[in-house]
């Protein structure tokens, strides 16, 4: 099996990263097998307990008040999307049926 014919500014990247000699013949090396990786150890379960508890202390809790007014934003949100989607869904509706009487 061949390769393919290169052009010089494909032969000059190829040589310049060693995939060619400079006859433009390709250039085998062995490949070694990847280091194995060394076993972590696993985190004890009342370890990982300590250290959520210490991330948790770290957040930043909204206030009461932050939350009521997040909540109100989201309901009043999703009621007027609601209404729109309930107005598309009549015309579209009504004009079909129109559509489908004619």
């Amino acid at each position: 099996m061949s390769t393919p014919p290169m052009n010089r500014a494909q032969k000059r990247a190829a040589q310049k990263m060693g995939a060619v000699n400079s006859e433009g013949a390709p250039v085998r090396t062995q490949r070694t097998a990847p280091a194995p990786r060394p076993k972590e150890e696993r985190t004890g379960f009342w370890q990982f307990l300590r250290e959520v508890r210490a991330e948790l202390r770290k957040v930043v809790w909204p206030s009461r008040e932050e939350v009521r007014n997040y909540s109100l934003i989201v309901l009043v949100t999703v009621v007027i999307f609601t209404a729109f989607v309930a107005a598309l869904d009549y015309v579209f509706g009504s004009a079909t049926l129109w559509l489908y009487d004619r």
